[in-house]
């Protein structure tokens, strides 16, 4: 997971880190109980897949929480625990990352992870819930609410973009993003595991500020299987959620980092945020300051505020 490299190779690295945010785009689930109050204790669901996996905990109304890129559904540990006494929550393990099985070589990772959602938000007879994804997770989730908008009730994107390779330039094109994708997979799977070790401690230092997260970050990615890691890098950089904005009817909040000392800068990460998703109806865009990538480590209070208010909202 790299990030906010300045040379000019270094920006294959800095989508690397975003979309890798520990926590997908991409999300898995497996399944959790149906209309009957789930217990309070965590329950590892019944659902069958080989993209996702879903532990459920709590009782109430439905939250969906997916992790990021490399990441482990333990990114979202605290937020679940605390959420756990009002509302029934589903923390989705993504195949391949963390220690999760894969099994699908470098094949599609994006498409078949929404569907798979999709899936189990059916077959767990869930009613339009909330779905909170960090970085990658975030794609995950605005690309679910497009492919099915009755499926879910609102969502919230944590320091994603709908596009994570317009950080090449305004310009970019999925289609031109192609050789850079290439090249990021390319890396993952060639480097030497001390090689990948440091480039995953030093990507950590960008991503947040909390140390403990810092080393989960790289933990997660070690035990992250390689293959899954370029097969999904190489679809978030060439997947464009972005022709579909201008028709989402489900309510949207965009939540995205700024840090003065060391990460993104206030105005820059305005500018962005505002433009990417300025075909959005509605869109509700909010900096956190004071934190990177890793917003509900890095800001945990405030984040924990600003999901009370978007599930209240």
């Amino acid at each position: 997971m790299m990030f906010m490299s300045r040379h000019g190779g270094g920006r294959v690295l800095r989508v690397f880190a975003i979309a890798s945010a520990v926590a997908v785009l991409a999300g898995g689930v497996a399944l959790a109980v149906r209309a009957e109050a789930a217990p309070v204790s965590a329950v590892q669901t019944a659902f069958a897949s080989d993209r996702l996996s879903v532990e459920v905990v709590g009782g109430g109304p439905d939250v969906i929480l997916i992790p990021g890129l490399a990441s482990s559904r333990e990114v979202w540990r605290a937020e679940a625990e605390r959420l756990k006494a009002t509302h029934r929550v589903h923390l989705v393990q993504l195949a391949g990352f963390a220690g999760e099985p894969w099994a699908h070589d470098d094949g599609p990772f994006v498409e078949p992870v929404v569907a798979e959602l999709a899936r189990y938000i059916r077959e767990a007879g869930l009613e339009r819930p909330a779905v909170i994804g960090h970085s990658m997770g975030g794609l995950g989730a605005l690309l679910l609410a497009q492919a099915e908008p009755g499926l879910v009730g609102r969502v919230m994107s944590v320091d994603s973009l709908p596009f994570f390779s317009v950080l090449f330039g305004p310009q970019v094109t999925a289609e031109a993003a192609r050789p850079f994708a290439a090249q990021a997979a390319a890396g993952i799977l060639s480097a030497d595991e001390a090689s990948f070790r440091a480039q995953q401690a030093q990507t950590a230092i960008g991503m947040a500020r909390d140390p403990a997260t810092r080393e989960a970050i790289v933990e997660w990615s070690l035990a992250t299987d390689r293959q899954a890691m370029a097969a999904a890098i190489r679809d978030v950089m060439t997947t464009d959620a972005r022709p579909g904005l201008a028709g989402m009817t489900t309510p949207v909040w965009a939540v995205y980092a700024s840090d003065a000392d060391g990460g993104a800068p206030a105005a820059g990460a305005d500018a962005l945020w505002a433009r990417e998703y300025a075909a959005l109806p509605g869109v509700r865009l909010v900096r956190v300051d004071g934190s990177r990538h890793f917003i509900m480590a890095d800001q945990p209070a405030l984040f924990a505020g600003l999901v009370d208010q978007f599930l209240a909202d």
